[in-house]
C-alpha cells in the first residue's frame, strides 16, 4: 500500500513545534525513517545567547548520486486560537482540506517528500540506486543560528557530499506546478539613529528636535531606488518598518529618534557594498547638519540564484509530467534555508501553495498533498533513472 502523505502530515501537525520547541516532530520523523532503514542522526546545536535546537539528518544508501530533501519542522505561533476553525495543532481534515499550523509551511511538504521516498524505496527493495537524505531543522522560523547553517556544515565535516537538493518551502503561488524558486534576494536590517538635544517644546531654540532630521534622512533613503533589478531578480527595496522615539509626553522635544528598516537586495549588492551605499546617501542628505548613525544587524542572508542546469530541467520536467504546467523560475519572496544549502550543492525550492502560510486556518487540500507527493516521486524516478 502506498504511503499516505495526509496521515504523515497530520502526525506532524499534531506536534506543537513552535520555534524553538521540537514538540515531538523530530522524534516522529526519526521513528519513521529508522523504520525505513535510514541511518538517522539527531543533532542538537547550541550557541550562547540563542535557543538550543534539535535537528535531524538521515540517509539511506552509500553511493552517488546523493539526493537531499530539506525542510523544517518548526512553525510560527498560531496566534489567537479561538479564531481558528479547528484547533491549530489538531490536524483536522474537513471536506478534503487539511487544517493546522504547518500544513503549508512546511510540514505538508515534508510529509509528501517522506511518502514519495518510502514509495520509491518500496518499489526498489528498500535501497536507492544512489543515496537519499533528509536534512531537517527546527530553526527556520527563528533566527536560523542553530539550524540548517550548522547542520550542513556538520554533515560536510562527516564526509557527506550532496549532489542536489529540493527544499519543500511553499513555492507555488496559486496551484501546484506554477513556480519553482531558483534563488532568493538577500536581507539586511538596520536602525537609523538621529541624535538631537532634549528640551521644552515652548523653547525650540534651546533644543534640537531629532525627528526633523530623522524624517529628512528617511525621505532621502526612500527617494531613489537602490537599483532597477537584474536579469534574474526584482529590484532591491528598502522599507522602514518602525519609528521609535519613546516619548510619552507632548511637551518634551526628545533627545533621540530611531527608525528601523529592512532591505531585500539582489545580486547587484553585497552586505558591505549595500551598507556603504546607504551610509553615503544618508551622509549626503545630512550635509553635516544632522547627527546620525546606523546600527547594522548581523545577517546571514545573501542573495543567490541556482543557474540553469540539467537538474533544473529534470525538476521542471517532472513537475510538468504530473501537473501539466510549465513552472515559472522565480527568485521572489523572503529568505529560506536554501541560502545555506547552496554553498554545498545546487538547491531548488518546490512545495505546496503558499497562500495561507502563517495565517489563521493555515490549510492545504488533500488533492494538493497527493499531487506534490506524485511530483516528488517523479523527481526521484527521473533522478535515479
Amino acid at each position: 500500500m502506498p504511503a499516505d502523505p495526509v496521515a504523515i502530515a497530520r502526525e506532524l501537525i499534531r506536534c506543537p513545534s513552535v520555534t524553538p520547541e521540537e514538540g515531538g516532530a523530530i522524534s516522529y520523523l526519526q521513528r519513521v525513517l529508522t523504520g525505513a532503514n535510514f541511518d538517522v542522526h539527531r543533532v542538537m546545536f547550541t550557541q550562547p545567547g540563542y535557543d538550543n535546537i534539535e535537528n535531524l539528518y538521515a540517509r539511506v544508501g552509500t553511493g552517488a548520486p546523493h539526493f537531499v530533501f530539506a525542510g523544517h519542522t518548526d512553525v510560527v505561533p498560531p496566534g489567537e486560537e479561538q479564531l481558528w476553525s479547528y484547533a491549530p495543532f489538531a490536524g483536522e481534515v474537513s471536506e478534503e482540506v487539511l487544517f493546522g499550523r504547518g500544513a503549508v509551511d512546511m510540514k505538508g511538504a515534508i510529509a509528501c517528500a517522506l511518502a514519495a521516498t518510502l514509495d520509491h524505496l518500496a518499489a526498489r527493495g528498500g535501497r536507492p540506486k544512489g543515496s537519499i537524505s533528509f536534512l531537517i531543522t527546527g530553526d527556520e522560523e527563528g533566527v536560523a543560528v542553530n539550524g540548517t547553517v550548522k547542520l550542513v556544515k556538520w554533515a560536510a565535516e562527516r564526509g557527506e557530499i550532496f549532489d542536489h537538493c529540493v527544499l519543500g518551502e511553499p513555492s507555488n503561488a496559486a496551484a501546484i506546478g506554477d513556480t519553482i524558486k531558483v534563488g532568493r534576494r538577500g536581507s539586511l536590517n538596520g536602525t537609523l539613529v538621529v541624535t538631537g538635544k532634549q528640551g521644552h517644546v515652548a523653547y525650540p531654540e534651546r533644543a534640537e528636535n531629532p525627528v526633523r532630521g530623522l524624517v529628512k534622512l528617511m525621505g532621502a533613503l526612500m527617494a531613489t531606488p537602490l537599483d532597477h533589478g537584474s536579469a534574474q531578480f526584482d529590484a532591491s527595496n528598502l522599507e522602514f518598518t518602525s519609528i521609535d522615539i519613546g516619548n510619552p509626553v507632548v511637551n518634551l522635544i526628545p533627545g533621540e529618534a530611531r527608525a528601523r528598516f529592512n532591505i531585500r537586495f539582489n545580486d547587484h549588492h553585497s552586505h558591505t557594498s549595500l551598507r556603504m551605499l546607504i551610509e553615503k546617501r544618508a551622509g549626503e542628505a545630512a550635509a553635516g547638519r544632522i547627527r546620525w548613525h546606523i546600527e547594522w544587524e548581523a545577517s546571514n542572508a545573501d542573495s543567490f540564484v541556482t543557474k540553469p542546469s540539467p537538474f533544473v530541467e529534470l525538476v521542471s520536467a517532472a513537475i510538468k509530467d504530473v501537473t501539466g504546467k510549465e513552472p515559472k523560475l522565480s527568485t521572489s519572496g523572503g529568505t529560506s534555508d536554501a541560502r545555506f544549502i547552496k554553498n554545498y550543492c545546487p538547491v531548488l525550492e518546490f512545495g505546496l501553495v503558499g497562500q495561507t502560510m502563517h495565517q489563521v486556518d493555515e490549510r492545504t487540500t488533500v488533492a494538493d498533498l497527493a499531487m506534490l507527493t506524485a511530483v516528488y516521486g517523479k523527481i526521484l524516478d527521473r533522478y535515479f533513472g
